[in-house]
């Protein structure tokens, strides 16, 4: 029996009282409904897993639990008693800390100094006392910290333990960890599980989000799964001690992706024929480096027909606006190779991509995809600074700037005070309007689009999904890449799913498809 089983059956003999629950929570924000009266609970020695597609709720719960959002109903219970967690700092001394996804700490600063930050600042830094408490604690479970290590210097998987000591320095009983296995090696992954065991030996309560299923059923005690804001089903110890991996799997994946799993708010899909054509976008083994803490793109190779969509699903952070930049010109590809109607453009700047019909619109509206000081009419022309008939000799010409953004602005009914108004102004769907505009005026063949719904209320994402179709329906090769995955049932002919940088498969937009992308998505099937 492996380590978690053995804790899962002990959980199910002797079930203990929760350290933090929460009772029927609901927070809103502005169009959508984030929690959805949620009921959760933490409880001593015990490892429960969270688990839920992007948009699930978890990043919201986790806000909620650590401080940085307040419910709008419901309540949170610690120690069974009502409490209010009105900031990170409460969070911590009612004994709840958080390891976020991204390391929380100051790469120049030394591993003391970060643990040091937050002490109140008129009081000499006791360095004996700290390093005697980190002694203690790093013995107790099993860590090494390096006190005058630089931690910019450290690997993530030392980075985390010294995010987890500082958590554990300030008497954490509760200890969320927010993807914390999404930057470590297998090596790394193994070690924090076993760390986490230690942990909860001691009493402590682990919540752990992750998007991959072997980790969840290796290290939890517990699993919930979330979606679409509600919490949708729960395996207890008792019934996960009973399950076999495979069996467990099943059965999440069912709860996540399943009959029933959909957004009611989106259309169905709508199967369509194409026509036999050749390919207008193919790409061709394409390969991007990554970075620190950045997923690149390996070896990935599809083609999109005339009018067809092309879906690309995904946990986000998998190498899918990596993917995106490259195809427009904006990454450089280390190899591989991206044709347009057959023609490679690998050797073409953004602007020659752009004159050949390969358009981009990015998920980053505001600060990569605009200048929002700068007027609508600019903004409609920003790819064409300096060209004809808009500017002659190096001069603007204000006239034809202003008949293109009129008639750009009335055919995509932006709704605006002026062309002249400051873009940053406009609400979201408006500036995806204008996105719009400016990458279809004129010649578009083929159009990526990162995330278009991103952020925009129902509305404007319907007319969104709505103007998607329309595209495609003009014969314009269409990659859709959308952490929704509703949004990809909805339009697309066929799905791809990228994980850590590769393409895990594509499957056919069918009846069947739901559960073939989910699968895809958390790594079920290979």
């Amino acid at each position: 029996m492996t380590p978690a089983a053995t804790a899962r059956a002990a959980r199910a003999a002797a079930p203990a009282v929760p350290l933090v629950e929460l009772v029927e929570v609901t927070k809103r924000f502005p169009g959508v409904v984030a929690n959805d009266r949620v009921d959760l609970a933490l409880r001593p020695g015990e490892v429960h897993v969270l688990l839920g597609e992007n948009g699930a709720g978890k990043s919201t719960l986790i806000g909620i639990l650590s401080g940085l959002q307040e419910p709008d109903e419901g309540e949170i219970r610690v120690d069974g008693r009502p409490q209010r967690i009105t900031s990170p700092r409460h969070a911590l001394a009612l004994g709840i800390g958080t390891v976020f996804q991204h390391v929380m700490l100051v790469p120049t600063l030394t591993v003391a100094e970060n643990l040091i930050l937050g002490a109140p600042w008129w009081r000499r830094p006791d360095k004996a006392g700290l390093a005697a408490k980190v002694a203690a604690i790093t013995d107790s479970f099993g860590l090494a910290v390096d006190l005058e290590a630089v931690t910019g210097e450290l690997s993530l998987g030392e980075q985390q333990q010294v995010e987890i000591v500082r958590a554990l320095l300030r008497d954490s009983r509760v200890l969320i960890l927010d993807e914390a296995t999404s930057m470590l090696t297998p090596k790394g992954i193994d070690e924090l599980g076993a760390l986490m065991r230690r942990l909860v030996a001691r009493g402590l309560a682990v919540i752990f989000i992750t998007h991959k299923l072997g980790e969840a059923f290796r290290f939890g005690d517990r699993i919930s799964v979330l979606r679409l804001g509600r919490k949708v089903g729960e395996i207890p110890p008792e019934r996960l001690n009973a399950l076999d991996e495979a069996a467990a799997t099943e059965e999440i994946v069912r709860l996540m992706f399943g009959a029933g799993a959909g957004d009611p708010d989106a259309e169905p899909h709508v199967a369509r024929t194409l026509a036999p054509a050749a390919p207008l976008l193919s790409v061709r083994n394409l390969t991007v480096s990554g970075g620190a803490g950045i997923v690149g793109v390996e070896d990935v190779s599809f083609d999109i027909a005339p009018g067809e969509i092309l879906g690309i699903a995904g946990i986000d952070g998998n190498g899918q606006k990596q993917l995106a930049e490259a195809i427009a010109g904006q990454r450089v590809a280390s190899a591989g190779s991206v044709l347009v109607d057959g023609k490679p453009v690998d050797h073409f700047d953004v602007g020659a991509r752009t004159r050949a019909g390969l358009r981009y619109l990015t998920d980053d509206r505001l600060s990569e995809g605009t200048v929002g000081t700068f007027p609508i009419s600019l903004n409609l022309l920003l790819k064409r600074i300096g060209a004809a008939p808009y500017w002659s000799g190096g001069l603007e010409r204000p006239g034809e700037i202003a008949t293109h953004a009129e008639e750009l602005v009335k055919r995509y009914d932006v709704r605006t005070p002026s062309i002249e108004t400051p873009i940053g102004k406009l609400s979201g769907g408006n500036i995806q309007k204008v996105l719009l505009a400016r990458e279809l005026a004129d010649g578009a063949r083929v159009v990526v689009f990162n995330k278009p719904t991103y952020g925009l209320d129902v509305q404007n994402i319907r007319a969104s999904r709505r103007r998607i179709r329309d595209i495609a329906g003009q014969g314009i090769a269409v990659l859709l890449i959308s952490t929704e995955l509703d949004e990809l049932i909805e339009l697309s002919d066929r799905i791809a799913v990228m994980a850590r940088g590769r393409l895990a498969g594509i499957v056919g937009n069918d009846e069947g498809a739901r559960l073939r992308v989910g699968e895809l998505m958390i790594g079920a099937v290979s």
